[in-house]
């Protein structure tokens, strides 16, 4: 057994070790919100995968030269924001980063991937309906008009993190199911020439139902995302109307707030 142990902490511990932690004593930052923050980057950008091992607290604070009260501050400040877990007979580990979009009109996929996020797509629906009334509505054209219904599931190394319905015209686009799991919606549109130029979005929030909760790998009353976009062309087209829920625990949108002058 402690063999096993042995050879799980050395296959885990060149992520760590290859990491440069900057460190500033002199600095009104606390230092456990320094290593906090460093840590965070690392798991957001990929330099550490979920899976791998931090050590036991004595190892990082000898490595780092800082008190162990400090490291594990770091550390459970990761624990409670679901990056980090604690297991027993095996220490601190990497469970998952959270995703933060910036507020602009992109893609997840394009998002994802720029993040180094390894997002990958699983159709659940691609087929054409009657528009229903909301849909008719945000695409400014009569209730019952065909419009092309998808829905997929969104995932980042391996694990779900929203679920996207969308509704395009009919007579848009060909969207092959094939493609639209190995990249993203708007790089299809690009491809065929539409170009967006805008969009209306409402974000708001609510719990999880039992079947989203299934499908997002969530337990049933959870914190869940939702958004509503409404993206025109540079003609003023309505081109696609999106009703999608994320994953409160994995993803959050980030924007920057100006004052107006």
């Amino acid at each position: 057994m402690a063999k096993t142990r042995g050879a799980t902490r050395a296959a885990n511990a060149p992520a760590l070790d290859s990491l440069d932690f900057a460190l500033d004593r002199g600095s009104p930052v606390p230092l456990y919100y320094q290593l906090a923050q460093q840590l965070e980057a690392a798991i957001e950008h990929g330099a550490l995968a979920p899976g791998n091992l931090l050590g036991n607290e004595i190892d990082l604070s000898t490595r780092l030269g800082l008190s162990r009260p400090t490291v594990r501050q770091a550390i459970q400040s990761l624990v409670d924001k679901g990056l980090l877990v604690r297991r027993r007979g095996v220490g601190t580990q990497v469970v998952h980063s959270q995703v933060k979009r910036p507020l602009e009109l992109s893609s997840l996929y394009d998002d994802l991937e720029a993040a180094g996020q390894g997002p990958t797509t699983q159709v659940v629906r691609n087929e054409r309906v009657p528009a229903s009334p909301d849909v008719a509505a945000a695409l400014g054209i009569a209730e019952g008009t065909e419009v092309i219904a998808l829905e997929r599931l969104r995932l980042t190394h391996g694990h779900p993190v929203a679920l996207l319905c969308n509704y395009l015209p009919a007579t848009l686009l060909d969207l092959d199911s094939e493609r639209l799991e190995s990249t993203g919606l708007y790089r299809m549109m690009r491809t065929a020439g539409i170009t967006l130029h805008s969009a209306r979005q409402t974000i708001g929030a609510r719990s999880a139902t039992a079947e989203e909760a299934t499908r997002l790998d969530e337990q049933e009353g959870a914190a869940l995302l939702t958004m509503q976009r409404t993206a025109y062309d540079d003609t003023g087209r309505p081109v696609e109307y999106g009703t999608h829920i994320y994953r409160a625990s994995r993803y959050a949108f980030d924007f920057q707030l100006l004052v107006r002058p």
